[in-house]
């Protein structure tokens, strides 16, 4: 059935397509307990690649350049896994591996200016992640079509703003919706911004339950577990990327 999700509509036409020239095989079709087990891979890929990160990598490498570099390529990998429905795993790994990177040298760098700061973060991160879970699960939340129109709306919205935001950073210097600064003062924009960033990540959580409900009813094959399992990976750092900011505007 077609979906307001377009991440969901690009997995049904591309399985659609595997089927027309090849016949799935149950036995190879996806299971919930799939994507768990490649989902905790993941996290546990990024969790390591983010602590070497933060012993190895020495703290002059903080500069902001480095961090929108990283930023933006692992923007457009997670575009070219999500756009191609992918699921290579050197991609899906590689995007693991760049955000492992990036969260180590930057967390470090939050950590040292308000100590406790990381683990409130993850904290948070995975509180949220559990109650969307426990509230799709008693289902008190639906992936109604309105809902992944908002929800997916939202998103590019923010995705834009944020890369124009940081575009002009670099730029220019000048800081608006984002505040790039651990420091800086920030006005009422960024911590609204953050608020509906939030928000939205918290919601992408209950489309990307449906994808896999969806898809392990629909009897997906196998592989395409690593693809919902990346969607997950995405929604969990993009959550805790915003909740580190906002945490360090409220403790400034």
């Amino acid at each position: 059935m077609p979906s307001a999700n377009p991440v969901l509509n690009r997995l049904d036409r591309t399985v659609g397509a595997e089927r027309r020239a090849s016949p799935v095989v149950v036995a190879d079709s996806m299971t919930v307990e799939d994507v768990v087990t490649r989902t905790v891979g993941l996290l546990l890929l990024t969790g390591v690649t983010a602590a070497v990160a933060w012993v190895v990598v020495p703290q002059a490498v903080w500069i902001s350049a480095a961090l929108a570099g990283s930023a933006l390529a692992g923007l457009a990998l997670a575009l070219v896994i999500s756009l191609r429905a992918s699921t290579n795993l050197a991609l899906i790994a590689g995007y693991a591996v760049l955000q492992g990177l990036l969260l180590g040298v930057a967390s470090r760098a939050f950590e040292l200016v308000y100590p406790g700061i990381v683990a409130q973060a993850v904290v948070g991160t995975f509180g949220v992640f559990l109650g969307m879970a426990l509230l799709y699960r008693a289902r008190l939340v639906r992936a109604s079509p309105r809902l992944a129109r908002l929800v997916v709306g939202t998103l590019i919205g923010i995705v834009a703003i944020s890369v124009v935001n940081l575009v002009t950073y670099l730029a220019t210097g000048g800081q608006g919706v984002e505040v790039y600064s651990l420091t800086g003062r920030v006005g009422w924009l960024p911590y609204v911004f953050s608020v509906v960033a939030i928000i939205a990540g918290a919601f992408s959580f209950v489309l990307d339950f449906d994808l896999v409900e969806r898809s392990v009813r629909a009897g997906v094959p196998r592989r395409f577990a690593w693809f919902c399992a990346f969607g997950l990976l995405v929604g969990l750092v993009f959550l805790y990327w915003q909740l580190l900011r906002l945490l360090s505007y409220l403790r400034r």
